[in-house]
């Protein structure tokens, strides 16, 4: 398999992946995914899920391909730049309105993430 194919299946895997997470939590066990936007909820739901997974898998794929272009330790600037990135995404679920939202929320941030991290450097 070749790494453009490969990287698409990591990105599309870690959409899946969220979308797992959310189906346990919403669907299965009942847990009402609603943030606080500017003071008005927002439900994030398999839609915004999805979508959010992946444009930031292929920003992400991007940002390793330009890395790649200029530097031969590519890898590990990405993976710095990767982790930072997923740091500062957990600080987004904060604005959950309940506890349960926030734990979901936060997962899907790290299966995301960790998909990301885990395969999209790999040679």
């Amino acid at each position: 398999m070749n790494t453009r194919t490969r990287r698409l299946l990591v990105v599309l895997a870690s959409a899946a992946g969220s979308l797992l997470v959310w189906t346990a939590a919403a669907p299965l066990s009942g847990i009402d995914l609603t943030v606080d936007q500017a003071a008005t909820p927002l439900t994030v739901g398999p839609f915004r899920i999805a979508i959010a997974a992946l444009l930031v898998g292929f920003a992400a794929w991007g940002l390793l391909a330009v890395l790649e272009k200029c530097t031969a330790r590519a890898g590990m600037i990405w993976s710095i730049i990767a982790a930072a990135v997923l740091a500062l995404s957990l600080t987004g679920p904060l604005a959950a309105v309940t506890t349960g939202a926030m734990l979901v929320l936060m997962g899907m941030h790290v299966v995301t993430g960790g998909v990301l991290i885990a395969g999209l450097v790999r040679r």
